[in-house]
């Protein structure tokens, strides 16, 4: 019988992606080279689809929140090192917002059927949540609430285009890792032996 309540190692392991997410989010503060026309490039879609790959849909989820409140109460763990609640109308936020659906439904997936497809065709579903919310909070904070010139739905899109065909890649490489990892690992771990029990 699954268990209801979270256990040392399950908050452990959710800490951990915390953590990974925080880092993630300000790579280019040790690889100052990883930006675009001085936009940083982040890995935080990258850890939050490894999160509900790994960690499953509950505390993957719960990683995700735990992230998302730290940042929203002040800590600087959003990009550039940012935080508090003036993030909420940040045009980014929407992609923070949905890493807890991301991770919510790469998990399900996953924990319905563990082979190779799905932990691919989880980690791609996960990236087009991850851009459906994040690219449609932007638009509507750019036409909105942020002011200036109206953009057009589509230039939104196009604007991440670049940004996203590199979650894309990082995508389908933490479906692989986390699929290899799952085989050779995790399956032997309490994380998954406790919800099988």
């Amino acid at each position: 019988m699954r268990q209801s309540r979270l256990t040392a190692y399950d908050i452990t392991l959710g800490a951990m992606f915390v953590a990974l997410m925080a880092v993630g989010a300000n790579i280019t503060a040790v690889a100052p080279f990883l930006s675009v026309f001085g936009v940083p490039l982040t890995l935080q879609t990258f850890f939050a689809i490894l999160a509900g790959l790994i960690l499953g849909s509950r505390l993957g989820f719960f990683a995700m929140l735990t992230y998302l409140i730290l940042g929203l109460i002040g800590a600087p763990i959003f990009a550039q090192f940012s935080g508090g609640l003036g993030t909420l109308i940040s045009p980014t936020f929407g992609f923070i917002l949905s890493y807890l659906a991301l991770a919510w439904i790469t998990g399900k997936m996953v924990e319905a059927k563990r082979s190779f497809p799905m932990y691919i065709s989880a980690a791609v579903v996960g990236l087009a949540i991850n851009y459906i919310i994040g690219v449609n909070w932007f638009y509507g904070a750019m036409n909105f609430w942020i002011g200036g010139e109206v953009i057009p739905y589509l230039v939104a899109w196009q604007s991440m285009l670049l940004f996203l065909l590199k979650d894309l890649v990082l995508a389908v490489t933490g479906g692989v890792f986390a699929h290899r990892l799952e085989k050779s690992v995790l399956y032997r771990t309490p994380l998954r032996q406790a919800k099988s029990a």
